[in-house]
């Protein structure tokens, strides 16, 4: 049986008054459900968090799921939501309490390489780097270029999932790299005068 019509035959079963039948869609998609709010939130804490208030919304929303779409689409659409509502969240409580060198921990998600002593230097020292022009994205930012690059979602896709304007998503995602870029070009600027 395909995944969709898993999906489709839970759903039914779901809404035919078995709610028991939602932990099938929880087991199917729970793992990428979790990769994606990680990815997003940078912090496990805050991707069990994100993964619980998903589940939680489909479960309560799914009779406004339309049947001829894709179960898992409209899942990640939900989750990507409530990523970007913890990131707010974050940021406007960050922006009242902590100093501006407080980051999340992003390294699960760039590889690190060759294990060597100066590979790990170097790749700490871009870990670092990814960190701080992360932490310089607005929320919108960070959802949109996590959105693109690590989970491969097209424009379109993340207009959807975070309520924008094509274009809009388009300008978040391309300020994020633009922001990224300069952190990077800046180590990498640093690197070649110290091989000098």
């Amino acid at each position: 049986m395909q995944d969709a019509e898993a999906d489709a035959q839970a759903v039914a079963r779901v809404r035919a008054g078995e709610p028991e039948a939602f932990r099938v869609l929880m087991e199917r998609h729970g793992r990428a459900v979790h990769r994606l709010a990680f990815r997003m939130t940078g912090n496990e804490q805050d991707a069990e968090d994100v993964v619980q208030e998903s589940f939680l919304r489909a479960f309560r929303n799914l009779d406004h799921f339309e049947a001829r779409a894709q179960f898992g689409s409209w899942l990640y659409r939900i989750a990507a939501n409530c990523s970007y509502d913890l990131l707010r969240a974050r940021a406007r409580r960050l922006a009242r309490t902590e100093p501006a060198d407080a980051t999340p921990d992003l390294d699960a998600s760039v590889p690190t390489g060759d294990p060597g002593p100066d590979r790990l230097l170097a790749g700490a020292e871009v870990r670092r780097r990814i960190r701080a022009a992360m932490s310089r994205m607005s929320a919108l930012e960070r959802s949109a270029f996590t959105l693109r690059h690590l989970e491969g979602m097209s424009i379109a896709e993340i207009a959807q999932a975070l309520d924008l304007q094509g274009e809009a998503a388009k300008q978040s995602v391309f300020r994020a790299v633009r922001k990224l870029r300069g952190a990077l070009a800046e180590h990498a600027q640093g690197a070649l005068r110290a091989k000098a």
